[in-house]
Parts: structure tokens; sequence; C-alpha cells
């Protein structure tokens, strides 16, 4: 079913995704055709022409907008940015001080990359960073000899408390209680 122009504009004006893939906007004044979700600047509707695909808009001499980039089959930058900050992490996690350089590099506030991550993961942050510190104690306790202090400051752990309380809460037993289970000996290694 075509839409009129007048509920084109409206899916323009309210940014509406669900119109995505069903036309394309173009504004002539800038030369660029969008998606209708974009959240680029509202243009005027006297400088705005509609498009049933990209081939036309293209046409007409329009490019491609850079922000909800209309001439990708999908486009989720916030998807892809939270994706990349789960590498950084994973690549990371026992570096605090490099940790906190490459997410900074990610340009999105505190709050945003939080409920971003959280909505993608089902964790903040900070948990899924303690849960690899502990994975990768894990396996240290169980393969070698390091002392436990070591072991948790090998794994990005800046108290050895901290260390003992995600520690217990994730394994179910304390470092050395780990240990022990897995065969290995040693008072406090």
């Amino acid at each position: 079913m075509p839409f009129t122009d007048n509920e084109k504009w409206n899916a323009i004006v309210h940014c509406d995704p669900s119109f995505d893939g069903m036309f394309f906007y173009g504004v002539r004044t800038t030369g660029i055709f969008c998606r209708p979700s974009c959240k680029s600047k509202e243009p005027l509707r006297k400088n705005v022409e509609f498009f049933d695909d990209i081939e036309k808009a293209c046409a007409s001499g329009l490019r491609p907008c850079k922000r909800c980039r209309p001439d990708l089959i999908e486009f989720r930058p916030m998807l892809d940015l939270i994706e990349k900050a789960k590498q950084i992490f994973d690549t990371y996690f026992d570096d605090r001080s490099r940790l906190a350089i490459e997410i900074e590099k990610l340009g999105i506030s505190q709050s945003h990359f939080i409920h971003l991550f959280r909505q993608q993961f089902h964790m903040r942050p900070v948990e899924y960073i303690n849960k690899l510190r502990v994975e990768k104690a894990m396996q240290l306790i169980a393969s070698t000899d390091a002392n436990i202090l070591s072991v948790a400051l090998l794994c990005g752990f800046g108290s050895l408390s901290n260390f003992y309380e995600l520690f217990k809460r994730h394994a179910g037993l304390t470092p050395k209680e780990y240990r022990k289970s897995k065969g290995m000996s040693g008072a406090d290694r």
C-alpha cells in the first residue's frame, strides 16, 4: 500500500524506523538522501522529495547520508559500537589503564554506553569485565603455581578483597578452595 506524502513526512518528523526501506527522502538544499528514521536535523518540508528506492534517489543527483547510511542494507551504529566495546573488554580486561583509553575512544557518554551494553548483553559493562577477570583467574589458579595475589593482579583486579568477593560469588569457592578442588596444593598459592 503506497503512503501519502503526509504519512511520509510524518514518519520523517518522528524519525520512525518502521518506515525504513519503504521509502527514502532527499533534501534538495543539501544534496543528500536519508532513511525516514534518520536523526539528522529536520529539513524544511518544501526542500524534501520522496523516493521509492535508492536508485531513484541517486539518479536524481543525491548522495547517501553519512549518518543513517541508506545505501547499506542494515545499519546499526549503536550495536556495532557495543560489539566493538565488547572486543575491547575481551582484549584489555586485565589492563585497567589501556581499557579506559580504548573505551574513551568510542566517544559515547558513560550512562548511554551502560544502557546500550546492558540492553545488548543483559549485564552492565563492569559485570562483564569482572566475569572475564574471574574466568581468567580460575584458569590461572587451576593451571599455575602463581600465588593468589599475583593472579589477582594479573587479571586486572585493583584490590585483593574485591578479587576474593567476586571470585567467591562467581565460582562458589574462595580462590584457595578452588585451587584445592582442582588438585593443586600450597598454602596460599
